[in-house]
C-alpha cells in the first residue's frame, strides 16, 4: 500500500501513526492536524526513530489534505476528547462537525479511500462520515468492539490469571454504556468462560469493561485512552491492507443484520481488501437479542440529538 493517512495528531492519532509505521503497512504515513507545527513535529520525531525500530514507512506531518491525496485508508482520530464527568454522547455535536469537514475533504482528495472512525460517540461518527464522504457501507467502518473485545479479554486475562492469546470474546453493540459482551461466545482456548469464572465475577468482568474508558478517564483527569485504541485501529488496518479476512468486532452500517437498520452499530464483520466484506449473524440468546436492541435504541437517541 502506498499511502494511509491519519487524522487528529493527538495521542490517539500520534500513537497509530507510530505503530502503523512500525508494522510497515504502506510505503508513508500522513499525520493530518489543524494545529501547525504539531503533525510536522511528531511525524519527523517518529521517522527519526526508524532507524532504531527498523522500519522504512516514512512519517510525515501535514495541517492540510493535499498531502494525503492517494491515500487508500484514513483513520479518523480528530475530534476533542473525554474529560472527567462527560460521556461520549457530549461530544457529540462539536466532533460531529468537525467530522463532517474531515469526511468532505477525504472524499476531496481520496474519493476510493476506506475510512477507519475512531472519533466518538463513535457509532454515530461513522453515520456522519458516511453521508457527509457519500461513501458506500463497505468503506466507512468504526473502531469500537475490537478495543472493547481488547479491554473484556485482558480484564478476563486478569481474572483467570491466563494468557490473553488464549481468550476470544466478542463484544457487540453501541460504544457506550450499552455495550454487550457476549459470555455465551466468550472462550479460554476453547472452554467456555463459565465453566472458569462464577457468575457473578463475569457480571464484574462485564461491568468493568462497559466502563473501561471512563476508569481511564478517571486516571488520566485530563484525557482519554490511547494505547489500547490505537492498537485496535492499527489491528483493522493490518486485516485490511493484507486482506487478512479477519473477523473482528466493528460499527457498520446495519440494513436488516440483527433485526435492525439505518445505523451503525457493533457486529462480528469481515474485514480485508476494500474495507467491509461481509457482516457475520451470530446467533444470540433472547437476553442478548434484548440488550442488542436496547443498544441500537440508544444510538438511535444519540443520532436525534444531532444538529
Amino acid at each position: 500500500m502506498r499511502k494511509i493517512t491519519v487524522v487528529g495528531a493527538g495521542h490517539v492519532g500520534a500513537t497509530a501513526a507510530q505503530r502503523l509505521a512500525e508494522m510497515e503497512l504502506a510505503r508513508e504515513v500522513v499525520l493530518v492536524d489543524v494545529v501547525d507545527g504539531i503533525p510536522q513535529g511528531k511525524g519527523l520525531d517518529q521517522w527519526e526513530s526508524a532507524p532504531v525500530e527498523g522500519f522504512d514507512t516514512r512519517v510525515t506531518g501535514s495541517t492540510g489534505y493535499d498531502a494525503s491525496e492517494g491515500s487508500e485508508i484514513f483513520v479518523v482520530t480528530a475530534g476533542i476528547a473525554r474529560k472527567p464527568g462527560m460521556s461520549r454522547d457530549d461530544l457529540l455535536n462539536t466532533n460531529a462537525g468537525i467530522v463532517r469537514s474531515v469526511s468532505a475533504e477525504i472524499a476531496r482528495v481520496a474519493p476510493d479511500a476506506i475510512i477507519v472512525m475512531v472519533s466518538n460517540p463513535l457509532d454515530v461518527m461513522c453515520y456522519v462520515a458516511m453521508e457527509a464522504s457519500g461513501f458506500p457501507r463497505e468503506r466507512v467502518i468504526g473502531m469500537a468492539g475490537v478495543l472493547d473485545t481488547a479491554r473484556f479479554r485482558s480484564f478476563i486475562a486478569l481474572e483467570l490469571d491466563v494468557s490473553v492469546e488464549d481468550i476470544q470474546a466478542l463484544v457487540l453493540g453501541g460504544h457506550g454504556d450499552t455495550m454487550v459482551p457476549l459470555v455465551s461466545y466468550a472462550t479460554v482456548s476453547g472452554i467456555p468462560l463459565a465453566q472458569l469464572m462464577p457468575r457473578d465475577r463475569i457480571e464484574a468482568v462485564i461491568d468493568r469493561t462497559r466502563n473501561g474508558g471512563a476508569e481511564i478517564v478517571g486516571y488520566l483527569k485530563t484525557g482519554s485512552a490511547y494505547y489500547a485504541p490505537s492498537s485496535a485501529a492499527a489491528q483493522m488496518v493490518e486485516a485490511i491492507v493484507k486482506d487478512k479476512k479477519r473477523i473482528l468486532p466493528c460499527a457498520a452500517y446495519l440494513r436488516g443484520e440483527y433485526s435492525q437498520a439505518g445505523i451503525f452499530l457493533g457486529v462480528p464483520c469481515k474485514l480485508g481488501a476494500g474495507g467491509l466484506q461481509s457482516i457475520i449473524e451470530v446467533e444470540l440468546s433472547d437476553l442478548e437479542k434484548g440488550a442488542l436492541a436496547k443498544s441500537a435504541d440508544a444510538v438511535r437517541e444519540t443520532m436525534a440529538a444531532l444538529h
